[in-house]
């Protein structure tokens, strides 16, 4: 279904700051349409004014749609004599197309007398004018279908009610907030709880899971004739930094979210006032148990934690076996003994960097870049055998998952370490570790993309009888066996152009990888 945005851009002539009041208006009237038990669409004038664009629609969740199919760019233009492009209109859109010009004309919320039947339902139509500062942007179809009409609850009273004072609000500019606070991921809907409280903040109407929430936090009378922020402060914990917040939102003064935690439950909170001719009527207060999602919000922080800690403690012990292999080396008189315990500290040391970064990120997703300067850094000032030598790092790495980054680790190290002693072993050079990401090819989406790496130096080059399957080098046969077996890459020894060694390495990256960030 295409966007909102793109529709009124592609239709319509309304500005940003316009579109913006729709996106809005849009992203939180489920609100109205709960209330309602209605369909809402909303119609938007064509940009030469030749007639209307449906741009977005909602269904309500407390009652039966009035729309089997989706309304979100179906046109009611204005009917020319002759035209072959747009075809007559129905006798249903006719009706559809004079309320809504009536709404848009008048300026005011219109109602259709007698229910459509043409759809086989019994359905009202209301149309309600889109207002920002003093400007018609649009209209809303509210259509109710009146299949299961009965006699209404007290409850579906209060939702009328509601709904009737945020329409009009909606047709006077009111509603969206313009200076609403910032939601929660997920904030309360009608069903979870619905309170409504008059001008002086007293409860005027209390839905039985809004009072049983109440009960949660300790509540033992009524909720109906208390002042809501009084009696939510005196359940809330005592010293609750959060206590300014939650008063000015349990009383419906200003719109915004807030939560109260007693005896174990934790109750979160939605304000919004009504405000009718520019004077505050009253308020509307959803309530949600979010006791079970905070509660398995901090085992998750917990976990994160324990395993940060892990990974600490990981580092820690590699490091101690790193000064261990360290003092045995200075201790050996043999210098082959000497050198095979220092290429041990090295690569412990690589994979030790890689679990002190994650010991600092909540996820199992390290920013490798940090990491891979470390590990050539390292590699480089170990390694060095008295000739000047120049480690650089050319492109990114990005985001990567351990299971990737520590073999990486090892990778570079031992890649590095063998260019310093081997590529410029007689005489000074540098080192350049290039890498970069390549898209997939189109067509082919799911395979993720590739990291490319070539690390270079402009040492003396490559033997000619070299051969790396066949090679007996301890570090290159890790480098083969975590490249190709390990990680699914491949993996290459050429001459590099100008002089010199350069290995390329070519590396699956998965869309996870890319897209997590700690």
């Amino acid at each position: 279904m295409p966007h909102l945005s793109d529709l009124i851009r592609r239709y319509t002539a309304l500005k940003t700051a316009d579109l913006e009041w729709l996106h809005a208006l849009v992203s939180d009237w489920q609100l109205l349409a709960d209330l309602s038990f209605a369909d809402l669409v909303l119609w938007v004038r064509l940009r030469d004014d030749s007639g209307w664009v449906a741009v977005s629609q909602m269904r309500p969740t407390t009652g039966p749609t009035a729309f089997q199919d989706d309304l979100v760019e179906t046109f009611l233009r204005d009917d020319e004599p002759g035209s072959t492009e747009t075809a007559p209109l129905t006798p249903q859109a006719v009706a559809r197309r004079a309320l809504i010009d009536r709404a848009w004309n008048e300026g005011r919320i219109c109602r259709e007398g007698d229910p459509d039947w043409s759809g086989g339902v019994p359905v009202r139509e209301e149309t309600i004018p889109v207002r920002r500062e003093g400007n018609l942007l649009g209209v809303i179809q509210r259509s109710t279908n009146l299949s299961s009409a009965r006699t209404p609850s007290r409850l579906e009273l209060t939702y009328l009610q509601s709904a009737s004072d945020l329409a009009q609000m909606i047709a006077e500019g009111e509603f969206p907030f313009s200076d609403q606070g910032p939601l929660m991921v997920r904030s309360p809907r009608v069903g979870d709880g619905l309170l409504r409280l008059d001008q002086d903040g007293r409860v005027v109407y209390a839905s039985p899971n809004a009072l049983s929430a109440y009960r949660r936090l300790g509540l033992t009378a009524d909720l109906v004739g208390t002042r809501l922020a009084r009696t939510t402060l005196d359940l809330a914990l005592t010293g609750d930094p959060r206590d300014e917040s939650l008063n000015w939102t349990a009383s419906g003064r200003i719109p915004q979210e807030a939560e109260v935690e007693a005896r174990g439950s934790t109750i979160q909170l939605r304000s919004i006032p009504l405000v009718i001719s520019g004077v505050r009527t009253g308020a509307l207060i959803m309530v949600r148990d979010v006791t079970e999602l905070r509660r398995r919000e901090r085992e998750l922080m917990t976990k994160d934690a324990t395993i940060r800690e892990i990974h600490h403690r990981v580092k820690n012990n590699l490091q101690t076996v790193a000064a261990l292999l360290r003092l045995q080396a200075r201790r050996l008189q043999i210098p082959e003994g000497r050198a095979a315990l220092d290429e041990a500290v090295r690569r412990v040391g690589s994979i030790a960097i890689v679990h002190e970064m994650l010991s600092h990120t909540p996820d199992e997703i390290v920013d490798f870049d940090d990491i891979a300067d470390r590990v050539i850094e390292m590699a480089a000032e170990v390694s060095s055998t008295g000739t000047a030598v120049v480690p650089r790092r050319n492109g990114n790495f990005g985001l990567l998952s351990a299971l990737v980054a520590t073999p990486l680790s090892m990778v570079l190290t031992e890649l590095v370490q063998n260019a310093v002693e081997h590529g410029l072993a007689y005489g000074p050079g540098n080192i350049e570790v290039a890498v970069r990401r390549e898209d997939p090819l189109p067509g082919a989406e799911d395979a993720g993309s590739r990291l490319i790496i070539q690390v270079r130096d402009s040492g003396g080059g490559l033997p000619e009888e070299f051969d790396v399957e066949g090679t007996t080098s301890l570090g290159l046969q890790i480098v083969r066996t975590l490249v190709v077996g390990e990680l699914g890459g491949r993996l290459e020894f050429r001459p590099r152009e100008g002089g010199g060694t350069e290995v390329a390495i070519e590396l699956p990256v998965e869309h996870e990888e890319q897209m997590s960030v700690p």
